[in-house]
């Protein structure tokens, strides 16, 4: 499930697709700017999946956070990297019984969101907060 919800995460990054689009097609975002979209420089929300959801409890909207990923692998636990720093925190879902860990939602630089999906497919990801 971590891995389908990174696809779909990175797939709306570089389509740019969200709620309420037209469906028509877009060229180049810096040729064909979306209005009132932000710009590649600009922040993105980006969902992520916390692997420990007790955690995730403590986080309120505008909280900031740093996200590792720690990257499993056969022999145990492998090595932590920082994948975000400062993201802000935009919103916690309700948690859902049936899941592993806990859906937060981020507010990011497009760059990093990227480098979350990434992180949210091969690894699993915690939190410290500021």
């Amino acid at each position: 499930m971590a891995a389908g919800l990174a696809v779909t995460a990175a797939a709306l990054l570089v389509t740019g697709a969200g709620p309420g689009e037209t469906g028509r097609v877009k060229g180049h975002p810096v040729a064909d700017p979306v209005p009132g979209r932000p710009t590649a420089a600009g922040t993105v929300t980006a969902p992520v999946r916390i692997a420990d959801g007790a955690t995730v409890r403590l986080l309120r909207p505008g909280d900031r956070v740093d996200v590792i990923a720690a990257e499993e692998s056969a022999t145990g636990a492998g090595a932590a990297r920082i994948v975000a720093r400062g993201a802000r925190v935009s919103k916690v879902p309700a948690a859902d019984a049936t899941e592993s860990g806990a859906l937060v939602v981020l507010t990011v630089p497009r760059r990093t969101a990227a480098r979350l999906a990434g992180a949210g497919a091969t690894s699993r990801l915690a939190v410290t907060l500021w």
